[in-house]
């Protein structure tokens, strides 16, 4: 018999530790080659740790939680070879990211988009081609056995590599199907203890932080997006193959045509350093929801883009958030925020800062509801209006009541009148 040392590998540059965020096998388990070790995580990605030879699991490096420093051994196997011990790093296979999850931003409401969703994207489960009903399907029995565990036809599982249907193959599958009604045949659910660890111990840090170091306000005002909405329908209307607009392409339009008057709002602030940097770009964060937790894909010049192009960077960077593709440029450097619950709406929502930003805004849901309008005779009449709050919350330390409320009175006429939005 032999000893077989795992090295925690070299996963990216600069990164001098990893978090264990899973395992998946235990002391006196039997593991295959390339079967299932452990998940880790660092600022860049959760990387999927595979076993490059069969054997018995005789230790681990720690608890799911523990952070363990590059080359330090993280699973001792006992194997039918000869003991290598001293095996170098060079000699595992290089891991495989699973997930991208570089800096995830710390904000409470979202746009509704494991391992690992402002516009709709298909989810990434049906990229994928479907398993034929008859064919043979690939799976490993560990695959096989979890499946059972948890009432999955694998037949209805769509594999990711070569037809062989894997763990992450399953996590998709649970990921996707639970917002369908997925649930396992004859479990009752219990109480769960659930460790705060990786992503989400990341968000809950950062979050707390923003609360800790920020006095936040928030605004609130209504706005009539009736105008607006018709000229959405509009456009929408003679698209060609364009891609079909939402209303946040709109409003994003809006608030970078008004950010110029305001430039306070659009700026990041070293409290450490006492400075604040206000920017001439509008690289807007979009918070987007995802299995893995909050994340804050951003869009570079904002500003420079027109509604088909925000559409379709809207689209692009909220698929690979959800993806867990997005590059780690791709979810940092944004200079303001934007976040919306879409369709599930809210009357009005007071959303956390994403330092170290000053100012975060929160479009709400549109109602109908009538209201009195002028008839253009000097008299008034009822109509059937869409109505839509917006939020915005700021940093009280370089951010006045006064600039937020004008802000939004300013985004509020350009909302209510959106044809000045053609007046330049």
């Amino acid at each position: 018999m032999g000893t077989y040392i795992f090295r925690l590998p070299d996963i990216g540059e600069g990164i001098a530790e990893a978090e264990i965020v899973a395992w998946h096998v235990q002391v006196g388990d039997l593991v295959e080659e390339d079967g299932r070790l452990a998940d880790m995580m660092t600022d860049k990605a959760t990387v999927e740790m595979e076993s490059p030879v069969s054997g018995r699991v005789i230790s681990v490096a720690g608890e799911v939680g523990d952070v363990v420093a590059i080359g330090s051994a993280l699973v001792v196997i006992e194997t039918e070879g000869e003991a290598n011990a001293d095996v170098e790093d060079a000699q595992s296979p290089a891991p495989v990211a699973v997930e991208v999850a570089a800096q995830p931003v710390p904000v409470p409401t979202l746009t509704p988009t494991p391992k690992p969703e402002t516009a709709r994207v298909e989810p990434v489960q049906e990229s994928r081609a479907a398993v034929p009903q008859h064919a043979k399907v690939l799976a490993s029995p560990a695959v096989r056995q979890r499946a059972k565990d948890l009432g999955i036809d694998l037949a209805e599982v769509r594999p990711s590599e070569e037809g062989r249907i894997r763990h992450a193959d399953l996590d998709q599958f649970l990921a996707y199907n639970v917002q369908g009604g997925y649930r396992s045949a004859g479990v009752e659910r219990g109480d769960e203890i659930i460790k705060v660890i990786g992503m989400r111990r990341r968000i809950a840090e950062n979050m707390a932080a923003s609360k800790r170091h920020i006095p936040h306000f928030s605004y609130v005002e209504e706005c009539d997006v009736t105008a607006l909405e018709a000229m959405r329908e509009q456009f929408n209307a003679n698209r060609g193959d364009k891609p079909k607009l939402t209303m946040l392409p709109l409003l994003i339009t809006v608030f970078c045509r008004t950010l110029p008057q305001f430039p306070m709002l659009n700026a990041r602030y070293d409290d450490e350093a006492g400075v604040v940097t206000r920017y001439g770009a509008v690289h807007l964060g979009m918070a987007a929801q995802t299995p893995a937790g909050l994340m804050v894909p951003v869009i570079r010049n904002a500003q420079s883009l027109n509604l088909w192009q925000l559409a379709q960077e809207i689209a692009r960077l909220a698929q690979a958030a959800r993806e867990g593709t997005a590059k780690s440029e791709e979810l940092s450097g944004s200079t303001l925020t934007v976040t919306s619950l879409g369709p599930l709406g809210g009357v009005a929502t007071t959303p956390v800062i994403n330092r170290p930003e000053v100012a975060i805004i929160g479009p709400n849901r549109i109602v109908e509801r009538p209201m009195f309008v002028k008839d253009g005779m000097g008299g008034e009449r009822i109509e059937k209006r869409k109505l839509m709050n917006i939020s915005i919350s700021c940093d009280h330390r370089v951010v006045d009541g006064w600039d937020a409320a004008s802000f939004i009175q300013a985004v509020k006429k350009l909302i209510e009148s959106p044809v000045l939005l053609l007046a330049d």
